[in-house]
């Protein structure tokens, strides 16, 4: 395995600590951490995990420091949030190495500088644009503006590194608020960087704070008084853990939970694309570690063999390896737990009496050391099998088949979930009903389209509420005051001259 001068910066970054107001402090209040490298199980930093004093501190210093920030106004928050979004790029490639070092995703896949880099210009720009909407009415004027809630309490997921601070802190401080991060124990350096960089870049100490910390931190930032809105993405169990925290102070929440996500096949699709994204997309990438992947995929029967073939020759060609390698395109997953649960996915699987196509286990000999679990297809897959209806979170593709529309359709939305969903037909009315009829947050067509900054990104049902991504972020990030300015009220009535009632005043 290769080594980086990243690593150094690991323990770098562990070393020093979480960033509270204008100072980092190391502080292990809830225990340590040893944070091992995905591709060798090596420890290679012991972090500290911050506890709820840690999160008392963070909320206060956001606190303070929230008014000032505010009042820089867009031109002057989007001057800064440039200056950071090109110190990303400019740090990119070690960027991309402490993602593999956070959680094993290959250098040549994710490009999380890259990423992270275009989220904060894309939000130092909109905010420039972003102006009180005018209302008609009746009388005199009315109009809404967009104010920043105060504190933003940020839980990025783990399998994005540094890539969950450009899409949650990226609208919030663009938008005027400060943010109080708690990054997973499981991937910490790529976040704990951005706060090095948005100090270097002139945002002022306290508006970016940083706690590292397990679960004692996590419902501490949750259940904060001075919290005033909760962004938080991962499970649906730790997101009903966070809403029975949030919900004393009412605090509002924006979650981004898991998915399911349905790969539909018509017999007139183009059977490479669709293999390409079943294979790459829905198992090699992020060894199957995102929520918005294709990991269902349901084939007509007509074309069911060829697609099967298909996917199997792609992930034939997939280079696994050493995250740190810019030709490996598979890596291992997170943690041990994770592999040995991933695992437990497969034989359970396989007892459930699906065929395993390829995979189906740990990989060996120069990979024994670390959490590579072999890219895994099974077919003819029971739609109500635990495999075809549970979020996996690892390189495991399950594959049906279904004979009508409606049928495929149906089984599509069978799902607690709703986060993405993929179609491939060439049939352009077939596309229109299935856009029109699958109950997802983002819906794919012939291929994958860019999800990037400019476009919102959220779900259905137990895949969350809220979105991240577009105006539709910034808006998230934002609260609404009406402003109505007062019309000159029209004079009161006069009375109208009536008969006396009583005799008095007569003659």
């Amino acid at each position: 395995m290769r080594t980086t001068p990243a690593s150094s910066t690991v323990r770098r970054l562990a070393r020093q600590g979480h960033l509270i107001g204008d100072s980092w402090r190391p502080g292990a209040a809830d225990g340590v951490h040893r944070h091992r490298y995905a591709a060798t199980g090596a420890v290679q930093a012991e972090v500290g995990l911050g506890g709820a004093t840690d999160i008392d501190d963070a909320v206060a210093a956001a606190r303070r420091a929230q008014p000032a920030w505010a009042a820089l106004g867009p031109a002057g928050r989007s001057e800064l949030l440039g200056r950071l979004a090109d110190l990303i790029d400019a740090h990119r490639g070690e960027v991309g190495e402490l993602g593999a070092l956070d959680n094993g995703t290959p250098v040549s896949v994710l490009r999380p500088g890259r990423y992270t880099a275009a989220w904060v210009r894309f939000y130092a720009d909109l905010v420039t644009t972003v102006t009180d909407e005018e209302i008609a009415v009746r009388r005199g004027a009315a109009s809404v503006r967009l104010v920043p809630y105060g504190v933003v309490g940020v839980v990025p997921p783990w399998n994005g590194s540094m890539v969950g601070m450009g899409q949650k802190c990226g609208p919030a401080l663009a938008a005027g608020n400060t943010v109080v991060v708690k990054p997973p124990e499981l991937a910490p350096f790529g976040m704990l960087r951005f706060g090095e960089l948005a100090l270097e870049a002139g945002i002022p100490a306290g508006v970016v704070n940083i706690v590292v910390g397990g679960a004692t931190a996590g419902t501490a930032l949750a259940g904060h008084p001075g919290v005033d809105k909760l962004t938080f993405t991962g499970g649906t169990v730790t997101a009903r853990a966070v809403m029975a925290a949030a919900a004393p102070n009412l605090t509002p929440l924006a979650l981004e939970l898991g998915g399911k996500s349905p790969n539909i096949v018509f017999d007139d699709a183009d059977l490479d694309t669709a293999a390409l994204v079943a294979a790459m997309a829905g198992t090699a990438m992020l060894s199957g570690q995102g929520c918005a992947l294709p990991t269902r995929t349901y084939v007509h029967e007509d074309v069911y063999d060829d697609l099967v073939a298909r996917v199997l020759t792609t992930l034939a060609g997939c280079a696994v390896g050493d995250p740190l390698d810019p030709a490996t395109m598979v890596g291992p997953v997170v943690s041990e737990s994770a592999m040995e649960r991933i695992l437990g996915v497969i034989d359970r699987a396989a007892a459930d009496g699906a065929t395993l196509l390829t995979g189906g286990g740990r990989l060996g000999g120069e990979f024994a050391a670390g959490w590579f679990v072999a890219p895994t297809v099974f077919g003819d897959v029971d739609h109500d099998s635990d495999l075809a209806r549970n979020e996996v979170f690892g390189p495991v593709q399950a594959i049906l088949r279904f004979s009508t529309e409606d049928e495929v359709l149906a089984k599509a939305n069978d799902s607690p979930f709703g986060l993405a969903a993929y179609v491939h037909t060439a049939d352009p009315d077939r596309l229109a009903r299935c856009v029109d009829r699958l109950a997802s947050g983002v819906v794919m067509t012939n291929g994958l389209g860019e999800l990037g900054p400019a476009t919102p990104f959220g779900g259905f049902a137990q895949s969350g509420f809220g979105r991240e991504g577009g105006r539709a972020g910034y808006e998230e990030m934002t609260q609404r005051t009406t402003v109505l300015a007062a019309a000159p009220l029209p004079p009161p009535p006069m009375p109208s001259p009536s008969r006396p009632t009583t005799d008095e005043g007569t003659t």
